[in-house]
């Protein structure tokens, strides 16, 4: 473990802008990082915990750092902790409506916008509960900026309303942006920044989980014990060790699924257009062909992009895919819903072609994404078929949803909106 203690310099303080900053940093590192003030005591990879440090400028901070590369992490703990390394630009307030906001959302968002000036985010929200669609878009008035989920609706119609009424930039607190339409943007000038990643870890490690309650049927195995029904009958799973593994995808989640799929004993086979040697050379995966990973996988897990259009992604999982997997074969669809052909899907299940299917995203589940609709019967939906199927498990778009990727959201989106509020590089962010 290597201690050191600094005092701060920035003359606010470890306010919001600079705790986002060191939390990113630390989520990434691999040594655990803690940072005492006075007897107060932070995660160095959390927020609010930093905030709630209080640290003032000149504030004697005690900082711990505790692992495999110790030296390197100092180094770059330092120089966020004690150094007044924030630029402060004078430009006017952001002011931003933050459509379909929930609880969470707030608890995040709410602690990095709560100043604004130089040195700041410099970002003025306005939370509405109500999702964007062309009911709704008027809202935006008297805003520079809009802040979307992957549920809120931005076709044509909706950016010709937001123009409108004067909207310069959207904020996506996601990475896929295909419910914008980036052409009208491009006419209008409207910048569209996404967050192109936050926790890949997040999301590969609830495909496996809900992968393996679809497998072991602990949905069923939990709703029978709280009925004190303890027979085993219905429960029967399969071993994932020794399996082959096909990852349709590898980016970064793609690669984070392959590398549990690996911990699980499994060989892993991949299909991406454009291929990882880095992945290969590593011994973690070989690439094959679309066709010969569907005839080969036992399990099979999505992470590519929804790219519609000739040889696009759309339907990638479709009946003639299906026919081609294996008898028994486990599917599981953390990426986007409609890469799986949801009638397709329901056939082969009603002819018990897979051992387990696990979905936390679904061709038409729009209407239902973050909404309680617990009071309504859906007896035609999509939703209601799917659920007939024991060996399937649904979970509404969450697979993203932990407390590091929530931060990570909150952290990129509030950066993006004072990088385009101060004329900065974009980077990545930037998809129009």
């Amino acid at each position: 473990m290597k201690n050191f203690e600094c005092a701060v310099e920035n003359p606010l303080g470890i306010h919001a802008r600079p705790a986002a900053l060191i939390a990113q940093l630390c989520v990434n590192l691999k040594s655990q990082v803690t940072i005492r003030n006075g007897e107060n005591a932070a995660s160095g990879n959390d927020v609010l915990q930093i905030l709630a440090l209080k640290a003032k400028k000149g504030d004697l901070l005690e900082v711990s750092v505790e692992g495999p590369n110790e030296e390197e992490d100092v180094e770059k703990v330092k120089q966020l902790v004690c150094t007044d390394c924030v630029e402060k630009n004078n430009s006017s307030v952001l002011k931003v409506a933050f459509f379909n906001t929930k609880d969470y959302d707030r608890i995040f968002f709410s602690k990095l916008a709560n100043e604004t000036g130089p040195g700041t985010f410099n970002v003025e929200i306005n939370y509405l509960e109500s999702r964007l669609t062309k009911e709704t878009a008027a809202l935006a008035k008297g805003h520079d900026a809009i802040c979307i989920f992957v549920n809120d609706e931005a076709p044509k119609e909706v950016i010709d309303i937001l123009h409108n009424e004067g909207i310069r930039l959207i904020l996506l607190r996601c990475a896929g942006f295909n419910n914008v339409d980036l052409e009208s943007c491009k006419e209008y000038g409207i910048k569209v920044l996404r967050v192109p990643a936050y926790s890949p870890y997040a999301v590969a490690e609830h495909a496996m989980a809900i992968l393996q309650e679809a497998n072991r049927r602990l949905h069923r195995a939990d709703r029978k014990v709280r009925e004190n029904n303890f027979a085993l009958s219905g429960l029967l799973g399969v071993d994932l060790h020794n399996k082959i593994c096909g990852v349709m995808g590898t980016g970064k989640i793609g690669e984070c699924f392959a590398r549990i799929a690996k911990g699980y004993g499994m060989s892993i086979i991949a299909w991406d257009p454009y291929p990882n040697q880095k992945l290969v050379d590593e011994g973690l995966l070989s690439y094959v062909d679309k066709d010969e990973l569907l005839a080969k996988a036992d399990l099979i897990s999505l992470h590519v992009p929804l790219i519609m259009g000739e040889n696009g992604t759309y339907h990638i999982i479709d009946e003639e895919a299906i026919a081609k997997m294996k008898k028994h074969v486990m599917l599981v669809n953390t990426a986007r819903g409609p890469l799986i052909d949801a009638e397709a899907l329901i056939a082969a299940l009603k002819k018990g072609k897979f051992q387990a299917v696990a979905l936390d995203v679904y061709e038409g589940e729009d209407e239902n994404v973050y909404t309680d609709r617990s009071d309504e019967a859906l007896p035609h939906s999509i939703t209601a078929r799917l659920q007939m199927f024991p060996q399937l498990v649904l979970t509404s778009h969450q697979a993203f949803f932990t407390r590091e990727a929530m931060q990570a959201i909150a952290v990129t989106t509030m950066e993006n909106a004072r990088n385009f509020n101060e004329g900065k590089d974009l980077g990545q962010a930037e998809v129009a």
